[in-house]
């Protein structure tokens, strides 16, 4: 292959210079087998950026080919830049997560704004409208002043891009944990709505057709971004600030409106988001998936800094940019279209059928690379995985004298209601914009899942995030099943019968054997539990490399899930509706205890078997509660998980702070009350319903092999709240319960945020 011209400044490759740039001496070599030559300083930074982890997904793509992707609703799978599932009425919906954790870690604002515009860029560059986000965050302990401003600063960034470009924020799910102290978790989730043949792909299509960079200049920030997320933090992170890109969502809105309008335009024929990698990700993987080239003069390209190399232009990160094909002879047109949204469309070069991308800069080539040795040539890895020895002890400690308490069950029951895991989170949501767009029907903290409706018809599409680190931490295969579970639990919960999965793996370094053991099984549990609902996996993102100074993560595989609600009327919450409901159990007790918040909160400790999974009987229990609500037999359905049987019944009773009611319920399980009262066994469902509805609710069951009983009623808010064991009952006042559960955030964030 011809050698590209050296220039002028450029430093000499040598190992250590390829060992900065995050690639290893036979990764190196097989470079120089690709290009038949050494590579140019250009290309190297080209290399080492799309064989990140972060583009290349080098240590995660084998193991990814296990998940289950296709379905007969599934129209686009993994390797777009986001997922299509076909719902009907001649409507799709497009869907996605992506972390921005790194950026968050070193700066929260920005990361967590700039997070929310990429993935709202992957949407509508597959032509549809973003109709609702949802995030899912993870920060050390709030008693931490370090931790307080990384989620102060979060929670704003997540915010302020939302509600600039109007899009609603109907859920998600943040939790705190001291495993999750100096590396915090950033996932955003976005929600589009388009027809069915207005789908667009970021493909180079049509030969001698023009590149046009749209959007804002290029500058310097965010370079060598891909590769700052595909290594760990350290003490001297805060130096990658310039690695962190900067925002500006009122451009974004822009950019959404007159993307969709060039799609619609029928002037172009591939656009993709300039994210990780900027032009060079953009331009090779189009190139890659045509089967074409790109040639890029760099010359050309609009940049907002004087003397930019080659190397800056092709790394830069900086946002609010986009790729776009134009057809050849219509650059005019597409120009037009964008000077009336006030953005400026630049050709930077075109498409061509070499199958090289190519740069050039003064007419001389600096650049040429084969498209898919960028994209498919990424070298894939298959660690060796072995299980932490110190984890395994931790999964094996006797628990059985913490389930044995001879009283203050009220004290530990309110403990856990006034914890930043299981109180109200409403401090968090009332800072984002939740019904923009007049659509959401159920926002944060009114159900188990969010609901937007679809004025096209009378369903309603539902959405949830969900993972409990500290259960795949302790069994990363049972963990990861029991993301899944909860997440079609939650949704069934709202009336939808749950579609499809977006994930991001969220771990520390793969090259340690203890975390890829921890990320392999918690792909094989997925894919078990994935396969068993039904609900494949449309695509995502994986985050390695979550480490602060050698110190890991828990693992944590975030799962978003959606699903459908065919008729509105079945939509269901999870709070209390009338005193005198009967109130019924799903699902069986247990007295499991490893992994739970009762730990966490009274014994300082993460240790002990998370609960076990049972799929069948998960599976059978999101049936038969659909069965229920689309007969109109419930008043209300609520999903047990942190807290367990306690804190769900508390937050269905004084959930809806302005309608609060109590509860007497009476159990005759054979266990010692901290389980019974407080543990996290899974597949269980609290529902309520009419008297004359119960014995309806338990033929239901019945009929689709699920356990159910009629544990207790509502009763007024007045007359409190009673749960009562064989041999001890908790017996609290609803205002005091209240108190605690909805100023829990306020209270720990009334303290001095430490930058």
């Amino acid at each position: 292959m011809s050698s590209p011209q050296s220039r002028p400044g450029d430093p000499q490759i040598t190992p250590e210079l390829v060992s900065e740039h995050g690639l290893s001496p036979s990764e190196y070599q097989k470079i120089q087998g690709i290009l038949e030559r050494e590579p140019s300083y250009t290309e190297l930074g080209v290399f080492s950026a799309m064989w990140s982890e972060h583009c290349g997904y080098k240590n995660s793509k084998r193991m990814l080919k296990l998940l289950p992707t296709k379905a007969p609703w599934v129209i686009q799978g993994p390797g777009e830049n986001a997922g299509v599932i076909d719902i009907g009425d001649d409507l799709a919906l497009v869907f996605k997560i992506e972390s921005h954790n790194h950026p968050s870690a070193v700066e929260p604002y920005q990361g967590a704004a700039t997070g929310v515009g990429g993935i709202l860029r992957d949407i509508f560059t597959m032509g549809a409208r973003p109709i609702a986000v949802l995030d899912s965050l993870r920060f050390g302990d709030l008693n931490s002043g370090r931790v307080r401003y990384l989620f102060s600063g979060v929670v704003q960034g997540v915010g302020d891009y939302g509600n600039c470009v109007g899009i609603p924020n109907i859920g998600g799910e943040v939790y705190f944990d001291k495993g999750y102290e100096g590396n915090p978790i950033v996932n955003a989730m976005c929600l589009g709505l388009m027809k069915k043949d207005s789908l667009i792909k970021g493909e180079a299509e049509g030969v001698g057709n023009l590149l046009v960079a749209v959007g804002t200049a290029t500058g310097r920030d965010g370079i060598h971004g891909a590769t700052f997320a595909s290594e760990e933090l350290n003490e001297d992170s805060q130096s990658s600030r310039p690695q962190v890109q900067v925002g500006d969502p009122f451009t974004e809105k822009l950019l959404l409106e007159a993307s969709l309008e060039l799609i619609h335009s029928g002037y172009i024929t591939g656009i993709q988001d300039m994210g990780a990698a900027g032009i060079t990700s953009s331009a090779a993987e189009m190139g890659g998936r045509s089967g074409n080239g790109v040639e890029i003069n760099i010359d050309w390209v609009p940049v907002r800094e004087p003397n930019m190399t080659p190397y800056e232009i092709l790394l830069s990160e900086s946002q609010e940019r986009m790729l776009v094909v134009v057809k050849t002879g219509h650059l005019k047109e597409v120009q037009a279209i964008l000077n009336k949204w006030e953005l400026e469309a630049d050709e930077i070069g075109c498409v061509t059928n070499d199958g090289l991308f190519r740069v050039t800069e003064e007419n001389k080539t600096v650049a040429a690379i084969p498209c898919l040795a960028l994209t498919e040539g990424c070298p894939t890895y298959e660690r060796e995985g072995k299980e932490s020895p110190e984890i395994k002890s931790l999964r094996s400690k006797d628990l059985s004298h913490l389930k044995i308490k001879s009283s203050g069950y009220e004290n530990i029951f309110l403990d856990l209601l006034g914890s930043a895991n299981i109180g109200s989170k409403r401090w968090l949501y009332n800072q984002y914009d939740t019904t923009v767009r007049t659509n959401t029907v159920i926002a944060p903290g009114e159900a188990d899942a969010g609901v937007i409706r679809l004025r096209e018809s009378n369903k309603a599409i539902a959405a949830t995030t969900d993972c409990n680190g500290r259960y795949v931490y302790l069994n990363p295969r049972m963990g990861a099943k029991a993301a899944v579970a909860e997440a079609a639990r939650n949704l069934v919960c709202v009336g939808a019968l749950p579609m499809a999965v977006t994930n991001n793996l969220n771990f520390g370094n793969p090259l340690k054997s203890e975390i890829y053991y921890q990320f392999r099984e918690a792909v094989l549990g997925m894919s078990e539990a994935c396969k068993l609902f039904e609900t494949p996996v449309t695509g995502g993102n994986v985050s390695f490399y979550n480490e602060t100074s050698s110190t890991p993560i828990y693992p944590t595989p975030v799962i978003g899930m959606v699903g459908i609600i065919d008729d509105i009327k079945h939509l269901t919450r999870p709070f209390f509706q009338e005193s005198g409901d009967e109130i019924l159990l799903l699902g069986n007790n247990t007295d499991e205890l490893g992994g739970s918040e009762y730990l966490y909160v009274s014994e300082d400790l993460v240790a002990g078997e998370p609960p076990i999974v049972d799929l069948l009987a998960e599976r059978q229990l999101q049936h038969s509660v659909l069965s229920m609500i689309s007969k109109g037999l419930l008043q209300s359905a609520h999903d047990l998980s942190e807290g367990g049987l306690a804190c769900a019944l508390a937050e269905s009773a004084f959930g809806n702070e302005t309608n609060p009611f109590g509860v007497d319920v009476v159990l005759q399980d054979r266990l010692e009350p901290i389980p019974l009262f407080f543990g996290e066994a899974q597949g269980r469902i609290i529902v309520s319903c009419k008297k004359h509805s119960g014995n309806q609710v338990l033929q239901t069951a019945k009929n689709h092999g699920v356990p159910c009983r009629l544990i207790g009623e509502v009763v007024p808010a007045s007359s409190g709240f009673r749960i009562a064991g064989r041999t001890v009952s908790v017996e609290l006042d609803i205002e005091t319960m209240s108190d605690r559960f909805f100023n829990a955030i306020p209270d720990l964030m009334n303290q001095k945020n430490d930058p």
